[in-house]
């Protein structure tokens, strides 16, 4: 009676010892599958897209070779037929308008995420991060607009990053983005707060990293998974026409910004120092404060 009345006892530590290895084993999992997956709202109150101005580049680290190339953006460009659908860069899922719908592609023996994705939209191609481990591709495999992605989990943080994305822009004012341009995004989730952060590295265009933010709210209702399919249509330009640009020495907008709002030149090239607080010393004799708003105060700038 003594051996069967502690064998009792002993059987439910077992069993509750077990157990509690299964929960520990599969923690890491639960974060890590319900962190990210589930429709999310954006918040646009962080950094968005600055293209109402053709040229302003405020806030991006532009080399030489990118500020040239971004002077001769010519935005009728967009009017061509075989322009209208070419997409941006991947980043532009952290820059654009619109929500995120993620999900996840599971292994059905071991329950592991194989993968998570991003889903698209009308004018961006869909984000598949990888989590089973394999390797980058060689630097002569395919590009394309989503680019190829290996995440990983550290603690609590989903780090992906993204490789062999197609040449597009930094923004839709023209400033440029290679083929060899690479995006590290670590996704955060506090709450039912999901933030982004985007590194994006440029050897050809950047003097150094651009830096990217923003925060989305998980939303009960769903999104669709894709968006409407982009439709081209004749906008008045014959196909096979020069592409439009501008010669960057002649830029007809350089100065929009300086004028509207006293800035100097620099600020508005994106020149890389003037990313820095210390830069603020250097124009703080040159700075011109313009009149208070008397017309149309708050309302977004003109297109």
């Amino acid at each position: 009676m003594g051996s069967h009345a502690m064998l009792g006892p002993m059987v439910t530590l077992r069993r509750t010892f077990i157990a509690l290895l299964a929960l520990l084993a599969l923690a890491p999992r639960a974060f890590a599958q319900f962190d990210i997956v589930g429709s999310w709202a954006a918040r646009n109150n962080e950094d968005i897209s600055r293209d109402s101005y053709p040229v302003d580049y405020v806030g991006l680290p532009l080399n030489d070779e990118g500020r040239i190339r971004a002077l001769s953006y010519n935005e009728s460009q967009l009017a061509m037929i075989e322009r209208q659908c070419e997409g941006w860069p991947a980043f532009y899922f952290v820059q654009g308008p619109f929500g995120l719908r993620i999900w996840s592609e599971d292994d059905p023996i071991k329950g592991q995420a194989i993968s998570y994705t991003i889903g698209a939209w009308e004018d961006r191609a869909p984000i598949t991060i990888w989590m089973d481990g394999r390797p980058e591709p060689s630097k002569y495999a395919e590009h394309t607009r989503g680019g190829y992605t290996i995440g990983k989990w550290e603690g609590n943080t989903l780090v992906a990053r993204t490789t062999h994305m197609k040449a597009g822009f930094l923004r839709k004012n023209g400033p440029p983005s290679s083929d060899q341009a690479t995006m590290t995004s670590r996704f955060y989730r506090h709450g039912d707060i999901l933030t982004v952060l985007v590194v994006v590295e440029d050897p050809i265009y950047l003097a150094e990293p651009h830096i990217i933010s923003k925060s989305f709210q998980l939303s009960a209702a769903p999104m669709s998974p894709i968006g409407p399919p982009c439709v081209s249509t004749f906008e008045g330009r014959p196909a096979g026409e020069s592409v439009p640009h501008f010669v960057p020495e002649k830029n007809p907008f350089v100065d929009e910004l300086t004028k509207m709002f006293g800035l100097p030149r620099d600020v508005v090239l994106g020149r890389r120092e003037t990313l820095y607080p210390e830069y603020r010393k250097t124009i703080k004799d040159k700075f011109v404060t313009q009149p208070a708003c008397t017309r149309n105060c708050g309302a977004p700038p003109p297109r």
